[in-house]
């Protein structure tokens, strides 16, 4: 019988690898370039955490059982609530902001397609403790630069921009209350790939003849793409006292937001569009999305303000933003834009050995050479002179170092540019002093001993 791996997981061969860890490194460095910290959490957690930050809808997407103590877990579907405990217990302790970053697994039981698997990896990056519109953008601008570290540019994708407290206004303005206004944006949320007679039916189950006029309102917004058009639609809103106060001083954080990005060199890649509401009732501010500049395919990343989160799970007050971005999506998008580096995997030295006297010196040189980080690789088990070479060229290698019964006689170890077809000979006391200078230089066919 054989056995394969179950549906929406992935097996990674060291070429998947190759291809994972290139991934990882690109968003650690852009992350660390911010100076966010990196932490992890368990991939099992209470079912319950899960269920108190999206609600009951949420267990059916979830790899969840009952474990052998009873208690109702599942896989991580998301870092956030993890994060948002782990902070929440140390918050009087933290220096703030707190900036962590985490890469990680995860996993939700959905069927399989293009962009969306059952286990996949997520880059999470959260700021808490400050609340002001510094934090989103500063959020906004890593996103961006972590995109473009992979050789996209503003032909390729863009970061759509919108807001949950002007929405909340606006519905305010029609008169909706909390729970309304959380159906009506559960709507919106799916517009883009919803028939307008089934939106249509949908809103006048909660507007009624209000419906129409209110969608043709929502498709204006929904339109507007500069900023001088959503401050005068905002400004007409039928808004008094402290909604109105509170309207003036949302379009002022927009205001600093976008500054802070046009400052950082990078407002070609942002779209104001409010048809993005992140359908998830905890966002509590800007939401945001990256998508591939067609607007085709999912979301490569997509995150926003969640204030209320953290104390939600048990913790104090704390303002919060974040995203996460996966994988999946991404490796989509640099495949479509030839992107993809092409990985060689190769050691930087071979050794080539006569018999088993040479093989031991040559296996305490290979031990001191990897002590310092060079990659050698050699035969396992003792091979011809003429297949030990052929190997070395199959190999990849830059050079190989030969270990003849003369040359040990000697003291000396040749050198040989697998590359160049240049060699010499080096004393082996000397190895470790001279390989960087050959690394670098390399040997030309007239080079001699050194």
């Amino acid at each position: 019988m054989q056995f394969e791996s179950l549906p929406g997981f992935r097996e990674f061969y060291p070429e998947a690898c190759r291809l994972r860890n290139y991934i990882f490194s690109h968003w650690r460095k852009v992350a660390r370039c911010y100076c966010f910290s990196e932490y992890d959490a368990p991939v099992l957690e209470p079912l319950e955490l899960y269920i108190e930050k999206s609600g009951e809808e949420i267990v059916g997407q979830l790899f969840n059982f009952e474990d052998r103590g009873g208690r109702a877990v599942a896989l991580r579907p998301e870092m956030t609530p993890s994060l948002a405990r782990l902070v929440g217990a140390k918050a009087n302790s933290l220096k703030r902001p707190v900036k962590w970053f985490n890469i990680g697994e995860h996993y939700r039981y959905e069927r399989p397609q293009k962009g969306r698997l059952r286990a996949f990896y997520q880059f999470n990056v959260d700021i808490f403790g400050e609340a002001g519109p510094a934090a989103d953008a500063e959020l906004i601008c890593l996103l961006i630069q972590s995109l473009q570290s992979f050789g996209l540019g503003e032909a390729d994708f863009k970061l759509r921009l919108s807001d949950r407290d002007l929405w909340l206004l606006m519905l305010a303005s029609e008169g909706l209350d909390e729970a309304a206004s959380a159906k009506v944006l559960g709507i919106v949320d799916k517009l883009e790939r919803m028939e307008r007679a089934k939106a249509l039916e949908s809103l006048s189950a909660i507007l009624g003849e209000q419906a129409e006029s209110f969608l043709g309102q929502v498709e204006r917004l929904t339109t507007i793409r500069d900023f001088a058009g959503l401050r005068a639609f905002v400004e007409a809103l039928p808004l008094e006292g402290a909604r109105q106060e509170a309207a003036r001083q949302r379009l002022a954080e927009w205001t600093a937001l976008m500054e802070h990005v046009e400052a950082a060199g990078l407002m070609a890649f942002l779209q104001i569009d409010l048809g993005i509401v992140r359908g998830l009732a905890y966002y509590t501010g800007f939401v945001f999305e990256a998508f591939e500049a067609s607007g085709e395919g999912r979301a490569l990343a997509g995150g926003g303000r969640y204030d209320a989160l953290v104390k939600k799970l048990g913790g104090p007050e704390m303002p919060a933003v974040g995203f996460a971005m996966g994988d999946v999506t991404l490796i989509d998008l640099l495949e479509s834009k030839a992107l993809l580096p092409k990985f060689v995997d190769a050691p930087d030295i071979v050794i080539v050995m006569v018999g088993a006297d040479e093989r031991k010196l040559a296996l305490l040189d290979a031990a001191s050479l990897r002590a310092v980080g060079y990659q050698v690789n050699y035969p396992l088990k003792e091979q011809g002179f003429g297949k030990q070479f052929k190997a070395a060229n199959q190999s990849g290698a830059r050079f190989a170092l030969i270990y003849g019964t003369d040359e040990l006689a000697r003291g000396a170890v040749k050198v040989k540019d697998l590359t160049s077809g240049g060699e010499c000979e080096i004393r082996r006391s000397d190895l470790l002093q001279t390989l960087p200078e050959l690394i670098e230089h390399g040997l030309m066919a007239d080079d001699g001993a050194r």
